[in-house]
């Protein structure tokens, strides 16, 4: 057979040449919730019973799965009992890696109760998928059931499940078995032939029937199998553990039980991911459930013992810290040798710079180490060449990495995309405040030169209009290429969409602070020429800056300028981003700063992306209205760096609110701009990501804004200006927290309106200077 395909020995068929019965799924017409799970590049997400249902059409529904490098390696795990749903009793995803699901039986006809058969599902990620149910009868009686595994996988492509179309796919493969004969059927392994027996269960359940001859076959391995458009073969294999499946029907383990009294029965299995019959995902691969449990138990605990330990005495504030420790810790996601932290599930489980860099940044008071990698991972990614499909160019940072089908097959420019325009400024004010943070002067010099690199890529992009533009040149590419990256965000006081090419006002800022805190660093490596000529372009940058991004009339900082070099002056939060960074003259600041406030911007639970009195303006809108505790984080380090502490303290306050009334106190990617009001809770945007790296990281930002930290470890010191812990928190403290080579236990105490900090403990020659 021409398009038939080994793996290893074993002969794989077109799988529309081997049709196979697909056991019935047992949907809800309901939306269900999710549950999370990550590890490295690997995540899964589950209902909350821990099944992945058979047919995918739920938005929501429609992004479970287990996904690896853009790619869904099961598309389908289903447990059954009697061809019925399990009863849910519990089920719990707080660790991250791991899933705890307690669940039971429905009625069986006349001769099981409800709720008499428990069924506890431990399903872990790391390496692999593994999973271990322990099914116990609680019946006074032996009971006789069949209960049933249903796996299934796609091998979709997440730009197709984000709705992206293709011309054409790969090809799903079943593997061909031979029958009694000898002969090739194509069938499933272990599928039942056309005499099937009586079926145990009773008439009014739809299961299947059994087979005698599979009775005596009781197969420990099954495989999923896809040959893409770039000839690369993917595999699910599936490895049955301690009791056997009674027979496979289709890709279905049957299981038919008889269990005692109180008796309990384990089975269970191992998922592998290959390609090209290697393993497709980074890091170990352990043997079982109980090795990967342990394994993974093991790393957290090595990272979270050189990370910084951060605790309130505010007990929902400490479980959102705790989480958002957890996050961070499962986001960070292998490239090489390093770790950087992939954006966020299930969107953008991926290398990005833009979303990489800020959350970096925002952790480095949690795990310098964190930042570095980030920095020498996209340095190595750095632009090369002219690539308009890639909208590439040297010196310039990514915006995105994708390593499925598509991106494989040149079908989207993601290998890398570089569409972003704040990537390269961003990535040089990381390596700036890395080095501040650390005094690694060997990261310094090793990443000097792309340093430079970045530098002039923003040069020659800003030569035309002084400023720092975007205008998409792939014909996949991103029309927006700023934070606020979808298609309708950039409008003016009218709602109307601002005409490419288009200048960020956060952007500018992004590159006055690059060029200020590049220049000192150029002193260092003794390039005098280097740091008065950037010295020389951010004073004249700020100045043009405060002329043309000005709206007198709303005495407000515009959006953006359009291609025209009109202000877009839509009131929103963007100029938030630029506060921290000095580029405002003071009484412009403090306009800024001022108006964000205002109630058409802050809802009460957070400052909008839109003001709600723009034509454009939708709660429910991605960048139109929404709150996203990034943006809020920013912002609120911009006000405090103004002086305005107690609105600096008001934005963290309504973000820690929204998040402690989150699942897991795990705050989302966004949520909605409605009002906050007396009794309401935040409305959720129905498809936020999350985990997402820099809403978990903004926890952290607003830690370091209590306390302001401002470190120098180059010049062996850290002041401490003016802390102050808002209402609801008495007490903060900081135990290994690294500057330099000197690790520092803090406390900080509120007393009314102020707040004291001392060195508790401190190991290695650091000065601290607190100033009030």
């Amino acid at each position: 057979m021409s398009d038939t395909v080994e793996i290893e020995g074993k002969l794989f068929v077109p799988a529309e040449a081997a049709e196979i019965a697909k056991w019935p799924s047992v949907v809800s017409e309901h939306p269900q919730p999710t549950l999370t799970l990550k590890d490295d590049d690997l995540f899964l997400i589950t209902d909350t019973i821990g099944n992945i249902a058979g047919l995918l059409t739920d938005e929501r529904q429609g992004s479970m799965g287990l996904f690896c490098h853009d790619t869904r390696f099961l598309s389908r795990l289903e447990l059954q009992i009697e061809a019925h749903a399990p009863i849910l009793l519990s089920s719990n995803a707080r660790k991250g890696f791991a899933m705890s699901v307690l669940c039971a039986n429905p009625r069986i006809g006349d001769r099981i109760r409800a709720e008499t058969i428990g069924i506890q599902r431990d399903i872990i990620l790391n390496g692999g998928l593994f999973e271990e149910l322990k099914v116990t009868n609680y019946n006074t009686q032996p009971v006789k059931f069949q209960l049933t595994l249903s796996f299934g996988a796609d091998f979709v492509d997440l730009f197709e499940i984000r709705g992206f179309s293709r011309e054409a796919r790969g090809q799903l493969l079943r593997q061909d078995q031979p029958d009694n004969n000898g002969s090739h059927n194509g069938n499933g392994a272990g599928e039942h032939g056309d005499n099937p027996e009586e079926p145990m269960q009773e008439e009014e359940n739809p299961g299947r029937s059994v087979n005698s001859s599979h009775q005596m076959n009781r197969p420990e391995e099954l495989i999923l199998a896809y040959k893409g458009l770039d000839g690369s073969v993917m595999e699910s294999r599936i490895k049955f553990v301690h009791r056997q499946p009674d027979y496979l029907d289709g890709y279905t383990g049957v299981w038919n039980l008889e269990i005692d009294s109180h008796e309990t029965q384990v089975f269970g299995y191992r998922l592998q991911l290959l390609t090209d019959s290697r393993p497709t995902n980074a890091g170990d691969k352990p043997g079982s459930l109980v090795q990967a449990k342990a394994s993974v138990l093991m790393e957290e605990e090595e990272w979270r013992n050189a990370a910084t330990r951060i605790r309130t005495n505010n007990k929902a504030i400490n479980q959102a810290i705790e989480q958002a420790e957890q996050d961070i810790y499962l986001l960070r996601q292998s490239w090489g040798k390093g770790k950087a932290l992939s954006a966020g599930i299930p969107w953008f489980s991926t290398l990005f710079g833009r979303d990489s860099i800020i959350a970096a940044s925002q952790t480095l008071i949690l795990d310098p180490a964190i930042a570095r990698s980030t920095l020498e991972i996209l340095a190595e990614y750095q632009g090369k060449t002219w690539d308009e499909w890639r909208d590439e160019q040297p010196g310039k940072i990514l915006h995105e990495i994708r390593l499925g089908e598509m991106a494989r097959c040149n079908e989207v420019p993601h290998t890398p995309y570089y569409g972003t325009v704040d990537a390269t400024p961003l990535w040089l004010m990381l390596y700036a405040e890395y080095y501040a943070w650390t005094h690694d002067r060997d990261t310094l010099d090793r990443l000097w030169e792309n340093a430079i690199a970045a530098m002039e890529w923003i040069d020659r992009e800003m030569e035309s209009s002084g400023y720092l533009t975007y205008a998409c040149k792939s014909n996949r590419g991103l029309a927006n290429q700023g934070w606020k990256d979808s298609s309708d965000c950039i409008v003016d006081r009218d709602g109307k969409l601002a005409d490419a090419p288009i200048a960020l006002c956060e952007v500018q800022a992004y590159v006055y602070g690059a060029k200020q805190r590049l220049s000192e660093l150029a002193r260092l490596k003794k390039r005098l020429d280097l740091a008065e000529r950037w010295e020389e372009e951010a004073r004249n940058l700020k100045n043009r800056f405060n002329r043309d991004f000005w709206v007198s009339d709303l005495d407000f900082c515009a959006l953006a300028l359009d291609g025209q070099g009109k202000p877009v002056d839509g009131i929103a939060s963007n100029p938030g981003h630029c506060l921290n960074l000095g580029i405002f003259t003071p009484e412009k600041a403090q306009s800024v700063a001022e108006r964000l406030l205002a109630p058409d911007l802050f809802s009460g639970w957070g400052i909008r992306t839109l003001s709600r009195l723009s034509p454009a303006y939708n709660p429910m809108g991605y960048h139109t209205g929404s709150v996203w505790p990034h943006d809020n984080a920013l912002i609120a380090l911009g006000l405090r760096s103004q002086g305005c502490i107690d609105q600096a303290l008001e934005v963290t306050q309504s973000i820690l609110d929204m998040t402690i009334m989150q699942p897991y106190q795990r705050p989302p990617e966004l949520f909605c701009g409605y009002d906050r009001s007396e009794g309401n809770e935040p409305v959720q945007y129905p498809v936020a990501c999350s985990p997402q790296a820099w809403a978990s990281g903004s926890i952290f930002q607003f830690i370091h804004i209590m306390a302001n930290l401002v470190p120098d470890a180059p010049g062996n010191y850290l002041r401490i200006i003016d802390p102050a812990l808002p209402e609801g928190i008495d007490s903060l403290s900081m135990q290994n927290l690294r500057v330099g080579s000197t690790l520092l236990d803090l406390e900080f105490e509120r007393s009314g309106t102020t707040t004291a900090c001392r060195v508790t403990k401190k190991r290695g020659n650091l000065r601290v200077v607190i100033e009030a």
